[in-house]
């Protein structure tokens, strides 16, 4: 198990109607004489399987190809490597936090990482065609770690890269003042850290809102197969998100449902440390297919968190966790032992 804070570890022919026609004398013959039933009106969008131009496309115009890509093995969410932020909190004065870069420190840990994974891939006996996805956050500091990462793979094992802006870090500010956010910092701890916006900035909240618009997009990703092309796509892809902090800790809170107050309970992996969300024997991902128990009550999980996750190896996509404990029963007081016996 490695630590979470640290590196050292086929559908059938869709059914058309017959097309009625109706004709009136003296009237032209021409297709707004025909009425079409609403399944025949597909009949319109049929195309022929283009896998040399956007095969994806063909899920929605032609149905009746419609396939399911494998689902990737693992989402491996990597926290970008020490910078020079990260040092010496006065260089966010003088140069805009996107362009902050990684220390020596910083690129051995992405290098380090870049190890880890490779060696945790080939460890669970993967095929030959395994290959890594990277999303990656358009932040000097993401770009370096992913360059230095990425130096544990060859050309043959990188499926391919997307820079994505959402995966920035939270926003807190242009040119920052030490001495300004020294107080904003403070007042953010009585405010509480999810709600409070910073001056000119965003709150964890803003980053939930970008952060579930980039989740959805991942999923059709994923849905789509976007990964590879048609014909050779693999079980053993491994997506790579490379980003901040705080924005993969409000990643895992919106993909597994997190309540505010649960987020808040989180704590930030080190700096080159990763999270594994992995494929369980149902198909969705859980993070207990990779981490132990322990590991996850260090990062912050609470005891129901840690009973969803494990429903979560176990279930299939699409179904629902109808006895999960992180939401309902939490929210109301008036019931008693009573009532929960049925």
């Amino acid at each position: 198990m490695s630590s979470l804070f640290s590196t050292t570890y086929s559908s059938q022919p869709h059914i058309l109607h017959q097309k009625i026609s109706h004709k009136t004398p003296n009237r032209p013959k021409n297709n707004k004489n025909i009425i079409r039933c609403c399944d025949d009106t597909l009949r319109l969008n049929h195309r022929p399987p283009d896998n040399n131009g956007f095969p994806e496309k063909n899920l929605v115009l032609n149905p009746a190809v419609l396939y399911k890509p494998p689902r990737p093995r693992r989402i491996i969410l990597v926290r970008h490597g020490q910078s020079e932020g990260n040092v010496d909190e006065t260089v966010y004065t003088r140069v805009a936090d996107p362009k902050v870069g990684l220390t020596r420190k910083g690129v051995a840990e992405a290098e380090e990482c870049g190890r880890k994974i490779r060696e945790m891939i080939e460890k669970d006996g993967a095929d030959e065609d395994w290959k890594v996805y990277f999303y990656v956050s358009p932040y000097r500091r993401g770009l370096e770690t992913l360059r230095n990462l990425a130096k544990a793979f060859e050309r043959s094992r990188i499926a391919g890269v997307r820079e994505e802006p959402r995966l920035r870090e939270q926003d807190f500010g242009n040119f920052q003042d030490k001495e300004q956010m020294k107080i904003e910092k403070a007042v953010r701890a009585r405010y509480g850290r999810f709600f409070y916006r910073f001056p000119n900035g965003e709150s964890a909240a803003d980053v939930y809102d970008r952060i579930t618009g980039f989740r959805e997009t991942l999923r059709t990703d994923i849905d789509i197969g976007r990964f590879q092309p048609p014909g050779k796509q693999s079980p053993n892809m491994n997506l790579v998100l490379v980003s901040h902090g705080l924005t993969l800790r409000v990643f895992l809170m919106r993909w597994y449902k997190w309540t505010v107050e649960q987020f808040e309970g989180l704590h930030n992996m080190d700096n080159g440390g990763m999270i594994v969300m992995e494929r369980g024997y149902g198909g969705r991902y859980s993070l207990l297919m990779h981490h132990n128990k322990e590991e996850l009550k260090e990062f912050g999980l609470t005891d129901e968190m840690l009973i969803d996750q494990e429903w979560q190896t176990i279930a299939k996509p699409g179904e629902l966790n109808y006895d999960c404990q992180i939401t309902g029963p939490s929210y109301f007081t008036h019931f008693d032992d009573d009532d929960n016996r049925m």
